[in-house]
C-alpha cells in the first residue's frame, strides 16, 4: 500500500492523533466490560424495541476506530491498537481484584456485597469480551483490508459496512456463547440477546458510516493523501 512522505512535524501530529484515537479506543474498550451487567430497552421510533446492555453502548466506538486506523495508519497501526486493547483489559482486571479483595468499612457508601454483585462477574466478562474481542476485531481489520485492496482504495462504505457487518456478529455470537455457558446470562436469552445484538450494532455501524467519511476526509485535507494512501508513523 502506498504511504505518503511527512515532514517532521506532520509525523508528530499524526502520531499524537494516533495516541488520542487509541486512547478513546481503550477507554470505550475496558469501560464496556465494566458496564455490561446492566440491561436496557430502547424503543427505536416504534419499529423494534431493543433489549440490550449498556455495555453494548460504547462497544461500537471501537471498531469506528479501528476503521479510521486501518484506512489512514494501516493495518500493522490498526493490529497494534488491538493487542494494547487486551493488555488493558487485563490491566483493568486485575485491579478490580484487588479492590473486590480489600475489606469495606462499616461507613464505606459500596459495601462489599454490592461490589461484587456489579463486579464479580468482571472476570468472566472480561474473558468472554477478550476472546469475542480478539476475533472480531482481528476479522474487522483483515476483512477491512481485503476490500481495500479489492476496490483499490476506493468506496470506502463497502469496506466499513462489510468488515463491521461481519465482525460484529462474530463479536456478538462468541461473546453470548461464553456467558451463557458460564450461567451469567440464561439460555432461554440467548436468540433474543442475540438479534437485538447484531441488530442494534448493524444499525451502529450504518449510522457511524458517516462519521467514518468524515473522519478520513479531515486526514485526507490535513495529510495531502490521495484515496487509499496511508500515513507512515515512523520517526
Amino acid at each position: 500500500m502506498k504511504r505518503t512522505a511527512l515532514t517532521l512535524k506532520d509525523q508528530l501530529t499524526a502520531y499524537r492523533i494516533y495516541l488520542t484515537l487509541g486512547a478513546l479506543f481503550i477507554t470505550s474498550l475496558v469501560v464496556s466490560n465494566l458496564i455490561f451487567q446492566k440491561f436496557f430497552t430502547w424503543d427505536f421510533f416504534g419499529i423494534y424495541t431493543f433489549e440490550i446492555s449498556v455495555g453494548i453502548l460504547p462497544y461500537p466506538i471501537t471498531f469506528l476506530i479501528t476503521d479510521i486506523i486501518s484506512e489512514i495508519y494501516g493495518k500493522q497501526k490498526a493490529n497494534q491498537i488491538v493487542t494494547v486493547g487486551i493488555f488493558a483489559s487485563l490491566f483493568s482486571l486485575g485491579i478490580i481484584y484487588v479492590a473486590n479483595a480489600a475489606t469495606a468499612t462499616a461507613w464505606s457508601p459500596v459495601n462489599d456485597t454490592v461490589f461484587t454483585t456489579v463486579f464479580g462477574a468482571t472476570a468472566v466478562a472480561v474473558f468472554a469480551s477478550m476472546l469475542a474481542y480478539l476475533f472480531a476485531q482481528y476479522i474487522d481489520i483483515k476483512v477491512f483490508h481485503f476490500w481495500k485492496r479489492l476496490t483499490k482504495g476506493k468506496h470506502l462504505w463497502i469496506r466499513n459496512n462489510f468488515s463491521t457487518f461481519f465482525s460484529q456478529f462474530v463479536d456478538t455470537t462468541t461473546i453470548l456463547v461464553l456467558l451463557c455457558a458460564t450461567d451469567i446470562i440464561a439460555w432461554d436469552r440467548f436468540s433474543v440477546l442475540l438479534l437485538n445484538g447484531v441488530l442494534f450494532k448493524l444499525l451502529i455501524a450504518a449510522l457511524d458510516t458517516p462519521l467514518l467519511y468524515l473522519a478520513v476526509h479531515f486526514f485526507r485535507k490535513r495529510f495531502n493523501l490521495t484515496a487509499g494512501e496511508e500515513l507512515s508513523l515512523e520517526i
